[in-house]
């Protein structure tokens, strides 16, 4: 088998980065892979989870993940596996006088004569600057500000349409090419089962991998192995969580200690400097006063 092998049914999650995390549900019907047009959204912690498919005679379904339902409905409504059952007439067209305006322009509503207003106006606050050369500048103009009287655009109010009609509905007919198929969820020849995965981290495991027409037989499978081992491997994965907190948590804490003590040492490394340089200035400041000393006595002589 490789990626390109045709199959009747793919089930199961597909986890893949941080944007897609769904349950694919697809299924092959005459030689080509249908999708299930609903999101149905996958768990996605490290804890084992239960997934069950059922396909029912009557042409529904049911996606359960940890025996709990997430999605259910019809085959042919979720799924294009049939054309639709009907089509817009193709014959029927909107008629020309078909008003399908809920409002319209008040024919007697007139704009007020002192509507017009600029949208900006010269800032009448500013002041040409003093060192404002015209020769060099051009000729001074204030800044424009927005007019607080401006209305903006004038609409004519709006009142309802005697003539209107409604939304036209384009009328539908039988569709010619439906033709119903009442085993949709039927699979005679089920005789291989295979995995699709493509993993960039090691570590996830799947088992216990159960195909029947019985829906008990399925659920009391999942109850002997699933159900005993889901409480169980919860706390074992909060004990597991617990321990690598408070390995964190003191790793940490010495991360900061050590910290600590080099400031410490810092500071000590920067006293016994401090002390080291004492002396020596004071016994350059004897040199420099001999230094002056000696200039002095030569000065007398």
């Amino acid at each position: 088998m490789h990626g390109e092998s045709s199959y009747y049914i793919m089930f199961g999650p597909d986890i893949c980065g941080y944007s897609t995390k769904k349950v694919h549900v697809i299924f092959n019907y005459k030689g080509k892979n249908h999708l299930i047009k609903k999101e149905i959204k996958c768990k996605d912690d490290e804890l084992t989870h239960l997934y069950t498919l059922i396909l029912n005679p009557d042409q529904t379904y049911e996606v359960k993940i940890d025996n709990e339902k997430v999605e259910s409905g019809s085959l042919e409504e979720d799924w294009d596996f049939l054309p639709p059952k009907k089509i817009k007439d193709p014959e029927a067209k909107k008629p020309e006088d078909w008003d399908d305006r809920a409002k319209i322009d008040d024919a007697d509503d007139t704009k007020p004569e002192d509507w017009d207003k600029a949208e900006n106006i010269p800032d009448p606050d500013a002041k040409k600057p003093e060192d404002w050369d015209e020769d060099m500048d051009g000729e001074w103009e204030p800044p424009m500000i927005p007019n607080p009287e401006y209305k903006g655009e004038w609409k004519p109010k709006q009142i309802d349409n005697p003539d209107y009609k409604g939304s036209w509905v384009h009328p539908e007919i039988d569709n010619p090419e439906y033709s119903p198929d009442s085993n949709i969820y039927k699979f005679d020849n089920i005789g291989v089962l295979g995995l699709d995965l493509w993993q960039v981290k090691s570590g996830t495991i799947f088992d216990n991998f159960v195909i029947t027409d019985d829906v008990k037989e399925a659920d009391d499978i999942a109850k002997e192995t699933w159900g005993v081992t889901k409480e169980p491997e919860r706390k074992m994965k909060q004990e597991i969580d617990d321990l690598k907190r408070k390995e964190e948590e003191e790793k940490t804490k010495e991360q900061d200690t050590e910290a600590a003590d080099e400031e410490d040492e810092e500071e000590e490394e920067e006293d016994e400097d401090a002390d080291e340089e004492e002396p020596k200035d004071d016994i350059e400041e004897a040199l420099s006063e001999m230094e002056e000393e000696d200039v002095n006595q030569k000065d007398e002589l």
